[in-house]
């Protein structure tokens, strides 16, 4: 019975996750923290940080991780085939439709109108995971003196490392990574 849980989370949220894997995050998140509360938030925000340093699509990661949690090594088969199959399926199908109507005005008003959804979708995750990390909890504090100055600060200076200089992402999680062990360990 798990595996088709876990078949069925993960296509729906192969089937529904437009935009790439950071829009996947809140169907995720939505699936295997509250619908199976196969993972607690933090759990699911250590998942999140592991299948982004991982090569690889971040939703099939994912998948691959929470099936593991959930039922080991089948699971992680399962979470991943129903990830990738929805995927799989529509992109063949869409690129037959595409190359043949691609020169209509609706089809690329459909793509104009997707846009939007898709940066709120990443930005929901984001915000979630900004309040998960500063906070502590899964959503904004009534008093807000509970904030994690710690957190703050790394994510602040990785920010400014980010923008100000165009550094590689990669050096600025082994950086935030670093002052985390630092920071942590001393305060």
């Amino acid at each position: 019975m798990i595996y088709l849980e876990l078949l069925w989370s993960f296509f729906q949220i192969g089937l529904f996750s437009i935009g790439g894997g950071y829009a996947a995050m809140p169907l995720i998140q939505h699936q295997v923290v509250e619908i199976h509360p196969w993972l607690t938030m933090t759990q699911f925000a250590d998942i999140i940080t592991i299948a982004e340093m991982t090569p690889g699509p971040i939703a099939i990661n994912s998948a691959t991780f929470v099936g593991i949690q959930v039922a080991g090594i089948p699971g992680a088969i399962v979470a991943t085939i129903g990830c990738v199959l929805p995927s799989c399926v529509i992109v063949t199908t869409l690129a037959y439709v595409y190359k043949r109507f691609r020169d209509l005005k609706m089809v690329q008003g459909v793509l104009a109108g997707l846009r939007p959804a898709v940066v709120a979708m990443i930005a929901s995750a984001g915000i979630s995971l900004i309040i998960l990390s500063f906070y502590g909890q899964q959503t904004l504090p009534t008093d807000f003196s509970e904030i994690n100055y710690i957190s703050v600060f790394i994510f602040g200076i990785g920010l400014f490392v980010l923008r100000k200089w165009k550094v590689g992402p990669i050096w600025v999680m082994a950086g935030a990574g670093a002052a985390g062990v630092l920071l942590y360990s001393f305060f």
